[in-house]
């Protein structure tokens, strides 16, 4: 799990380079050029919280409806639904679920417009769909999902954004801004302060995550990740779910991880850190923005859309060292396999 963290500023770079952006621009033009009118995207695990960080990049950037699919509606169900004006997209570090290649398979059949976004291409997600997006994380050593969580957060964001620019080709000014990710990463991945951290929730019985619009898939990430490699019940909510009851629940006792950013939805959080402060609750604030907290995790600031790709590293090398210390093994969670098939 070390090694697959560590080697993300290389995937950014990766994917980033001419190969690589040059595929995901010919697919963002076809798509471009189909205008579909909505979004669905189906995805288990990881990867669903990658999904739902595009589902709000193409909301907010596109202007157009998205969504996550239910997969039991057409595996269990036998739902059909009218997808013919519809993007669908897989999103799989495998390729391997049998559900997910069905709901493709069924989107594709009523006319949809289907992509398969994945880490293989020979995978049956692949064969399903119309159009496919290689991630190129490369092989994944560990069971927890690091590095190509990273990489289809990148590989969607460069997606969406080339849609937007109508020819694929993402604006000289957005190359620049994401060829400074690796570098970014890197800076990310040094600090010491998640080992440093990991002694104090050593102990803990829960945790909760939280944050607002990009930023929280990355809190639902971050427990999912801290529920895989060191069987600590984490809930995640976003900000605003957060005040609508769960915060009863938070005090000196329940850690709570907060992603806060320095833009819109950042700021939005800035009326839940004081909440939380009431419930004395021990808070730390992970990404750019400077606020009063237990603890910080500093990420460097940029662009909210990039945040989630930053934030996210110091939270997986936190549940790493925390598995570490509460003496379990994060390489070889019990129960859980490389890849699950569900239908």
């Amino acid at each position: 799990m070390a090694a697959d963290i560590a080697e993300q500023p290389a995937g950014y770079d990766r994917l980033l380079s001419a190969e690589h952006a040059g595929a995901i621009a010919r697919v963002a033009a076809v798509i471009a050029e189909r205008r579909p009118r909505h979004v669905v995207f189906t995805a288990r695990g990881t990867s669903d919280h990658a999904a739902l960080y595009a589902a709000y990049l193409t909301e907010i950037r596109l202007g157009l409806p998205a969504g996550l699919a239910s997969p039991s509606a057409i595996t269990v169900f036998g739902a059909r639904p009218d997808l013919s004006d519809a993007l669908v997209v897989g999103v799989s570090q495998s390729g391997g679920s049998p559900d997910l290649a069905e709901v493709l398979r069924v989107a594709r059949a009523s006319g949809a417009l289907t992509l398969a976004v994945t880490n293989n291409p020979d995978s049956p997600l692949v064969r399903t769909a119309e159009l496919s997006v290689d991630i190129a994380a490369g092989h994944e050593r560990a069971v927890a999902a690091t590095k190509t969580y990273t990489a289809e957060l990148l590989a969607l964001l460069m997606l969406v954004e080339g849609v937007r620019a109508g020819d694929g080709v993402l604006p000289a000014e957005e190359r620049a801004a994401l060829a400074r990710l690796p570098e970014l990463a890197e800076r990310t991945l040094s600090d010491t302060t998640p080992a440093q951290l990991a002694p104090r929730y050593r102990f803990a019985a829960r945790l909760v995550t939280t944050g607002r619009a990009y930023a929280y898939p990355t809190a639902r990430e971050a427990a999912l990740k801290l529920m895989e490699t060191s069987y600590l019940p984490a809930l995640a909510f976003s900000g605003a779910d957060l005040l609508h009851g769960p915060l009863a629940m938070t005090d000196p006792d329940v850690p709570v991880l907060a992603v806060v950013g320095s833009g819109p939805g950042g700021q939005s959080m800035r009326e839940v850190l004081p909440r939380l402060g009431e419930r004395r609750a021990d808070v730390v604030v992970v990404g750019s923005a400077d606020v009063e907290a237990t603890a910080r995790m500093p990420v460097p600031e940029v662009d909210e859309r990039y945040a989630p790709l930053l934030d996210i590293l110091p939270l997986q090398r936190l549940a790493l060292a925390l598995a570490l210390a509460r003496g379990e093994d994060p390489d070889s969670p019990r129960g859980l396999k490389k890849v699950t098939a569900t239908m």
